[in-house]
């Protein structure tokens, strides 16, 4: 499976599986950028990223955690 930007929510749950003890409250953006980066299987343009596209991210994975 490949992941891009607009799979927020599969992103989110790939977040809570590989950063287990980290906090979405407290992750800066770019530290969240390099993180979903860093996913196997994303595959998408860096450039096609924003701080938008990395709020809906973080809000995600915020309700995964729940």
């Amino acid at each position: 499976m490949s992941l891009h930007w607009v799979d927020v929510q599969d992103i989110a749950i790939e977040l809570v599986e590989q950063y287990p003890d980290t906090s979405p409250l407290t992750i800066s953006f770019p530290d969240l950028y390099q993180k979903v980066m860093a996913l196997e299987g994303f595959d998408d343009d860096p450039e096609r990223c924003g701080e938008k596209v990395l709020e809906a991210i973080q809000m995600a994975w915020i309700e995964e955690m729940d």
